[in-house]
């Protein structure tokens, strides 16, 4: 089975580019800065660093990455491992290794002050998402951490 599951901020905006012809195709690449805690001799000296994993999405999720992601948006995202090689133009064998988007979603909201700014909430891409201008504003958090519910928004919620 080949299934990889990754969160991350993207180190830079997605490069998207279309396919030629009539049905044109998007492609999006990014890269993910994954943090891989880790610990020298059983300590506790925990120390982060990070993997920088290349990703590919096609078609709608490539539309999606470009509409939405921006550099240290957090993401989740979960694929397939495809490695590959070719030849460069000096002759030498140059071998990739990248992920295949299967499915990708914001993994912070806008509002939680991650260093993101195009986080809209755990949205997925095909997940009927809007667009961040038509977007309601959302209710600020109380000192208590919950969320203050403006009048005459009560009788919407599904319960009571």
């Amino acid at each position: 089975m080949n299934k990889v599951i990754l969160m991350g901020r993207l180190t830079r905006d997605p490069e998207v580019r279309y396919t030629q012809g009539e049905n044109q195709m998007a492609i999006a690449r990014y890269t993910l800065a994954v943090d891989r805690r880790y610990s020298r001799g059983g300590g506790n000296n925990d120390e982060n660093t990070a993997d920088f994993i290349p990703c590919v999405a096609f078609n709608k999720a490539g539309e999606f990455a470009e509409r939405y992601f921006r550099k240290g948006t957090k993401i989740a995202v979960s694929g397939r491992i495809q490695t590959g090689s070719y030849t460069n133009k000096d002759g030498v064998k140059v071998y990739t290794t990248e992920v295949i988007v299967d499915d990708q979603e914001f993994a912070e909201s806008k509002n939680s002050g991650g260093g993101s700014d195009g986080g809209y909430g755990n949205n997925s891409y095909g997940g009927g998402f809007g667009g961040g201008a038509s977007q309601p504003a959302a209710p600020m958090a109380a000192g208590d951490g919950f969320m203050n519910i403006p009048d005459g928004i009560d009788e919407e919620l599904p319960f009571n």
